[in-house]
């Protein structure tokens, strides 16, 4: 496919990604869009216009809102519609390549929107399903000879987030206040995170409305599934570290998360598609999956400090998730677990084998036991304020480009 719209080989929005999100146009008005190359298209506007005529489903102009959500609920035969509609217009020589008039109406310079939460988030769940992740952590923090808990291989382990605090990128976290009890005192402390961290995750958002009872099923998970995005869960170590035992982590986790700002859907992701690792012992049967279900998603971490350089500091990948997405959904909902459209469930910090590839500064630094060198000469142990961490998620295969952008957060001090 070749599209009338010119963007650089290397773009994360090729025409065969197709992505949606939420943008302010011009500072007059919002509504959904997509994006190619560098140009953003309002999707409102094409509706009004006529172009998504014939779509059955698509029976009101959903995108003049403020959140994908109404889009997303239409389910995939009609989101697939869309999206497919989407390609066959930017094609070369299509109707609207010859359309200028709708061309000046509709499509905008990056320059010309600001980005928004792509969705409203009813529900969000961390799951914590890298095993080289969860076995560097219980390295750390437990007995090194049996990292993992018992339950690990056996189920994907998650907890309910907060919701409220996920922000679109470019959103300024403040450095989270609470307890911490150090090694050498007699009784906790309070005051600012001192052990400030970033995660390196993905996130799935769900398009279906299912009622208490029902389940979904590793076979049906991924066409409850619209798309995804990336995800940094911020953390807080030295307040995860006292407060975690015995419910685990709720002040170090909930001050924020931030995500990209365009839905990727699977149906661009489906060419990505790899196998997943062997899981041992064997899962239970509500647990077990046909197919590839991992995703081959090339994943980058960068820390700036105020007024330096980017300095590359991971470099990871999605496909080394122990426990895929469809596992996730099916053990979150197995209970008979009611989920909404927009709900949003991250990943887990994602590390490889590689010390390169650790998906956190408690990994990448080991605890704070081998700091890291910045370009300026500043080492980091963990994030200070002031420094803004940039990730980066993109596939690539046989010429063809899918990618999300970037989620970026600058740490500011404590309020």
């Amino acid at each position: 496919m070749k599209s009338f719209v010119e963007y650089n080989s290397d773009s994360d929005f090729s025409i065969h990604n197709i992505p949606f999100g939420v943008a302010v146009f011009n500072k007059e008005f919002i509504a959904c869009c997509t994006r190619i190359g560098d140009q953003i298209i309002d999707l409102a506007t094409l509706y009004d216009l006529g172009f998504f005529e014939g779509i059955k489903g698509l029976e009101d102009n959903v995108f003049e809102a403020y959140t994908l959500n109404e889009f997303i609920e239409l389910e995939k035969p009609v989101t697939n519609a869309v999206r497919l509609k989407l390609q066959e217009l930017l094609l070369e020589g299509s109707i609207l390549s010859k359309d200028e008039k709708t061309i000046e109406e509709a499509f905008y310079d990056l320059d010309q929107v600001k980005m928004m939460m792509p969705v409203h988030i009813p529900n969000y769940t961390d799951f914590y399903s890298s095993i080289e992740h969860a076995t560097n952590v219980g390295k750390m923090f437990r007995d090194p000879a049996n990292a993992l808990l018992p339950n690990w291989k056996h189920l994907p382990v998650g907890y309910h987030g907060r919701a409220s605090s996920i922000v679109v990128s470019g959103t300024e976290i403040n450095r989270p206040k609470g307890q911490t009890k150090p090694a050498d005192a007699d009784k906790p402390l309070f005051g600012p995170s001192k052990q400030l961290d970033f995660e390196l995750e993905m996130a799935f958002i769900l398009n279906k409305n299912t009622e208490m009872g029902e389940s979904i099923s590793t076979k049906d998970a991924e066409d409850a599934i619209f798309g995804m995005v990336i995800f940094n869960d911020w953390s807080a170590r030295d307040i995860q570290a006292w407060e975690y035992v015995p419910l685990g982590p709720f002040l170090a986790k909930n001050f924020g998360s931030s995500v990209s700002p365009w839905v990727v859907t699977l149906e661009a992701l489906e060419p990505f598609k790899t196998a997943s690792p062997t899981q041992d012992p064997e899962v239970l049967d509500y647990l077990k999956f046909e197919g590839d279900k991992n995703y081959d998603i090339n994943l980058e971490v960068y820390l700036q400090p105020e007024n330096g350089e980017e300095n590359l500091i991971s470099e990871s990948n999605y496909k080394h998730m122990y426990w895929n997405m469809t596992q996730q959904l099916a053990h979150h909902t197995v209970n008979g677990c009611n989920v909404e459209a927009g709900d949003m469930y991250a990943s887990g910090t994602i590390s490889g084998s590689d010390p390169k590839s650790f998906g956190s500064m408690l990994e990448l630094t080991w605890r704070g036991q081998n700091p890291i060198t910045l370009s300026n000469g500043q080492e980091r142990k963990f994030i200070d304020d002031n420094d803004t961490v940039t990730m980066k998620a993109w596939a690539e295969k046989d010429g063809v480009r899918v990618g999300f952008g970037e989620v970026s957060g600058k740490i500011i001090p404590a309020k």
